[in-house]
């Protein structure tokens, strides 16, 4: 409905995501389309924000307000480990700093790190009688139940998208209960679940994000370390990053042989040559300090943005659709892009007798069906 919808309020939480490339475009079209609405932007990591202020007071002709605060109502404590993962884990859990999430970037190196800590022990016996009582109920009738059940009975968490969701909820649900002390999982926990968190521990500080493989941005740290810390239980969060894994064997193996009284005589380890990305305290260090990144647009047309628009009967839909591509936050270069894509698009739609051209006499009302490009 554009323009003419009947929504007063338009409260867009999580607003970062407005940079993601498959969904960032739903964070901006109400930015291009609702002027008669009010706007109320959230994020804990905004970065930036004067392009969307003027942007808000253009839509609406309206002045904007800036509140913001760098104050956590729990504050995080950091540290960078050079201690053994599963070594740092056991002394987090005995300092009383779980639940413990074990952030993973891959669901195969979850999996990896879940079963590396099985030879260790974080639940007591009356935890573990009370997890077994809660698993009576549950089927694991799929390939990887079995493995789920196992970690589970042990004390051990697994979340990341790979499980079936009745696993997933499994593992919510015994974590709020306060069974689960240490969870393994991917950064995407951060995304509406509500599974209570003392301690984000880092496996490592970079991830591949689709193209490459880079150092973590200041955005997704952040929002990740904001998971520690649970506000009316904890009064201070704690946030780890492990060093990497060959650093850590190699300062292990120089221990060995200073204990001795020698000098370590062992070939020092080298990182992985494909895949891997170095890092070090330095880079935990900026990763804390920096200001979260300026939001970059990610606007794009697609099939259903098409056909709502033209669809639209009180105005003329062709006409709005090239006003939506001309006010959208991208450079001259890419609404060129857009401008062709969109009728691509509609041309596949009438080929595909989605779309039907009618001739000029039978049209009602100012609703058109061609594109100029």
């Amino acid at each position: 409905e554009g323009a003419a919808t009947a929504i007063d309020d338009v409260v867009m939480d999580e607003f970062h995501f407005y940079s993601e490339p498959e969904r960032g475009v739903a964070w901006q079209v109400p930015l291009l389309t609702m002027p008669r609405a009010r706007f109320l932007l959230m994020s804990a990591t905004l970065g930036e924000t004067s392009f969307f202020e003027e942007a808000i007071t253009t839509l609406t002709e309206t002045p904007t307000s800036l509140v913001q605060s760098d104050e956590r109502p729990v504050p995080l404590e950091f540290e960078y480990s050079t201690t053994p993962l599963e070594e740092r884990v056991e002394e987090l859990v005995e300092a009383n700093r779980a639940p413990i999430y074990l952030v993973h970037f891959t669901q195969l190196a979850c999996a990896r790190t879940a079963q590396n800590l099985m030879s260790r022990n974080f639940c007591s016996r009356e935890a573990k009688d009370q997890i077994a009582e809660v698993l009576e109920a549950a089927a694991f009738r799929s390939p990887y139940g079995k493995e789920v059940k196992k970690l589970l009975r042990h004390g051990l968490g697994i979340h990341h998208a790979g499980l079936l969701p009745k696993y997933r909820v499994l593992v919510e649900k015994l974590a709020q209960r306060g069974l689960l002390k240490v969870i393994c999982g991917t950064d995407t926990l951060g995304v509406g679940v509500n599974v209570p968190i003392r301690t984000v521990l880092f496996t490592q500080l970079f991830k591949y994000g689709g193209q490459s493989t880079k150092i973590l941005a200041v955005r997704d740290f952040k929002q990740i370390c904001g998971r520690a810390g649970r506000r009316g239980f904890d009064d201070i969060g704690y946030v780890v990053a492990q060093a990497p894994e060959h650093v850590i064997d190699n300062i292990k193996a120089d221990a060995k042989a200073a204990a001795k009284g020698k000098k370590s005589k062992a070939m020092k380890k080298r990182p992985p040559e494909k895949g891997f990305v170095n890092w070090d305290e330095n880079t935990f260090q900026k990763l804390m300090a920096s200001p979260s990144e300026k939001l970059v647009s990610s606007f794009n047309i697609r099939h259903g943005m098409l056909l709502n628009v033209l669809s639209r009967t009180e105005i003329d839909g062709c006409e709005e659709l090239r006003r939506i591509i001309s006010k959208s936050h991208e450079t001259a270069v890419k609404k060129k892009e857009l401008r062709r894509r969109a009728f691509a698009l509609f041309r596949g739609l009438v080929e595909g007798e989605v779309l039907r051209i009618l001739p000029k006499e039978s049209r009602v009302g100012p609703a058109k069906v061609a594109l100029n490009v």
